[in-house]
């Protein structure tokens, strides 16, 4: 049968692991190992390789909804990269340990992402000039809603345009401001006010301000696992906020070879992963959306909750595909299993 349950394949998986670990690779330079681990291989009379490796993870994303953190989905179109571990490498579990380089990529974010990310990220510290921050991805903008606090709370409403600076930051132009219900524009002018008077960035994370622009740093702003890259553009589309990162004209991902029919998937090669209980050194993991139909909803905080609900093969090469559900397929099963029709 082509596809083996998930206890066969994490066992059929564990066994490539020990045979590889055993055999080592040819050429690949080995970790520096403690001295207390070098004597205490010496006694036991065995050669223990070291987990880890020098080499980077090349990772390819196609059509996924990569959920960064809690309310916080990256709409991937696509996105090639190299991931590099702390530890020599790649834990799912612990984002923090490893960052990934991204070559090129296209990125959306939806309204609720930025919301988000300004609200609890940007914004989530003593002193903050604005609280009860709500953005929407507009046709002709990004509008902000919310309180400014300037001795006393002044509820605002602003919509910006956006542009890229030639360094990589996004520029949030103010064109409509509204201050108690009036045109805070005006208003500002006539006080010889502006953005950058009345709001204190100082402690702020990812953003600054000049005149009347907003400056963020859309990379610095995400959570981890930290990514280094430079956005070249940015565009309003289907109620996103599209970010290319690198060239332009590099949308050709590498070819994925592994499963012609998988058009929502990430494929993740050499290195070492490491995901559960398991380790794979020389990485080959091709991880599949079961339901083609949609973008990939891959929930990184829980996914291991996906993981343990699909199934997966070992390949001829001796790597993994892993098909998963679909994150929110597995909270709508949540929910329904909790209330039961009676």
């Amino acid at each position: 049968m082509r596809h083996h349950s998930l206890a066969s394949a994490a066992v059929g998986a564990a066994a490539v692991i020990v045979v590889i670990a055993t055999l080592g690779v040819a050429g690949q330079p080995s970790l520096p190992v403690s001295p207390q681990a070098a004597a205490q291989n010496q006694d036991s009379g065995r050669i223990m390789l070291p987990i880890g490796s020098r080499d980077s993870t090349e990772a390819s994303m196609r059509n996924v909804n990569f959920h960064i953190a809690h309310d916080v989905v990256l709409h991937i179109r696509r996105l090639h990269g190299f991931m590099h571990g702390d530890s020599g490498y790649i834990s799912f579990e612990t984002p923090k340990t490893y960052f990934m380089n991204v070559h090129a990529a296209e990125v959306g974010l939806a309204s609720s992402d930025l919301t988000t990310l300004l609200a609890d990220h940007v914004f989530n510290y003593p002193g903050a000039p604005i609280s009860n921050l709500k953005v929407e991805v507009m046709p002709d903008g990004i509008r902000q809603t919310g309180s400014l606090h300037k001795g006393v709370q002044i509820p605002f409403d602003m919509t910006s345009s956006i542009a890229m600076t030639p360094d990589g930051r996004i520029q949030l132009t103010a064109k409509r401001v509204k201050i108690f219900g009036v045109d805070g524009l005006v208003l500002m002018r006539a006080l010889g006010l502006s953005l950058e008077k009345m709001m204190d960035l100082s402690g702020a994370h990812g953003i600054s301000v000049k005149g009347n622009n907003l400056f963020l740093e859309p990379l610095t702003i995400l959570p981890p696992p930290v990514i280094h890259g430079k956005v070249t553009g940015i565009r309003i589309e289907a109620g996103q906020l599209v970010q290319t990162i690198g060239d332009a004209r590099d949308t050709i991902l590498p070819a994925q070879t592994i499963d012609s029919t998988a058009k929502n998937y990430m494929l993740y090669k050499r290195g070492t992963l490491h995901f559960g209980k398991l380790y794979m050194p020389e990485a080959e993991l091709l991880v599949v959306d079961a339901d083609q139909n949609t973008p990939f909803d891959f929930d990184n905080p829980n996914y291991l909750k996906q993981l343990i609900a699909g199934h997966s093969r070992t390949l001829p090469s001796l790597g993994l595909e892993q098909w998963m559900p679909d994150a929110y397929s597995l909270k709508s099963a949540t929910v329904a299993a909790a209330n039961p029709r009676r």
